[in-house]
C-alpha cells in the first residue's frame, strides 16, 4: 500500500460503526417517543422500553414448528461473563474511541471496572467527549458518567472533571437526559458536585512563600479560582443540583 493511502479495513470499520450508531440512535429515539405516547407510569418502565428497542417481536412461524436453537436476544448473551479462554480483546482497545459507536462498544463490552471507565473519560477529556457526542448522548450514558465520576474523582482531577461536565452539558437533548436520571444517578450527581465544591476550598491553588511576586501570583490565582467557581455554579444549575 502506498504511503499515505487510506486503510480500507479501517475505513470499513469506521463506516460500519457509524451506521450502527445511526441505527441505534434511530431505534432509541423511536422507543422514547413510543414510551411517551404510552404514558408509562415510571422511569424504570421508560428505561426498559428504550433498552429493549433492539428486540424484535416473534412471528407466527417462530412460535410453531420444530424446535430451533435460536438466540432471540444476542445483546443479553453478550452481557454474560465469558470464560477466560473465550475472551478476545478487540484491537480497537489499543486506541481511544473516535466515534460514539466505538465509545459505546468499548464502554459496554471492554471496560469492566469503574476505575477503567474513569480513566477513559480522563484520557479523552472534555473536548473529545463533546466532539464524540455532539449529535447525541446515548440513552443512559449521562447517568453512568456521573456515577463513575462521583465514585472516582480526586483532587488532582478536579479541573479535568469540570471540563468533562461542561462539554457534556453542551450536547444535544442534554436537558432530557437530565430529566431521565434515576434517583441513584441524581444522588451521584449531587455527591460529585459536593466533592468538587469541597475541593475548591482546600487551598491547593495558593502558593507558598511571601513577597511581591507571591502576592501577584496570589491575585492571579484568586481570579482563576473565582472563574472556576462561577463555572461550577453554572454547571450545578445545568445539572439541576440544589
Amino acid at each position: 500500500m502506498a504511503a499515505g493511502a487510506p486503510d480500507a479495513v479501517a475505513l470499513a470499520r469506521e463506516l460500519r460503526a457509524a451506521v450502527e450508531a445511526d441505527e441505534r440512535q434511530e431505534r432509541e429515539n423511536a422507543a422514547k417517543l413510543r414510551a411517551l405516547h404510552q404514558r408509562v407510569p415510571s422511569y424504570e418502565d421508560f428505561r426498559n422500553i428504550v433498552l429493549a428497542s433492539h428486540l424484535k417481536p416473534l412471528e407466527k412461524k417462530d412460535k410453531m414448528g420444530e424446535r430451533r436453537n435460536v438466540l432471540w436476544n444476542p445483546c443479553a448473551a453478550r452481557s454474560k461473563a465469558p470464560q477466560a479462554s473465550d475472551v478476545e480483546i478487540p484491537q480497537e482497545l489499543d486506541q481511544l474511541p473516535r466515534t460514539s459507536a466505538e465509545f459505546y462498544r468499548d464502554w459496554r463490552r471492554c471496560l469492566k471496572s469503574g476505575k477503567d471507565k474513569y480513566q477513559l473519560l480522563l484520557k479523552l477529556g472534555g473536548e473529545a467527549l463533546g466532539r464524540i457526542f455532539q449529535a447525541d448522548l446515548g440513552f443512559g450514558l449521562l447517568g453512568e458518567f456521573l456515577v463513575v465520576l462521583a465514585e472516582n474523582v480526586c483532587l488532582e482531577d478536579r479541573d479535568a472533571v469540570l471540563q468533562i461536565l461542561r462539554s457534556l452539558s453542551g450536547t444535544k437533548r442534554f436537558g432530557l437526559n437530565v430529566d431521565l436520571l434515576s434517583e441513584p444517578e441524581q444522588e451521584s450527581s449531587r455527591g460529585l458536585f459536593g466533592k468538587l465544591q469541597r475541593a475548591s476550598g482546600d487551598g491547593r491553588m495558593f502558593p507558598a512563600g511571601c513577597g511581591t511576586d507571591s502576592e501577584t501570583h496570589l491575585t492571579d490565582t484568586s481570579l482563576q479560582k473565582e472563574t472556576e467557581e462561577r463555572m461550577l455554579m453554572e454547571l450545578m444549575k445545568s445539572y439541576r443540583v440544589n
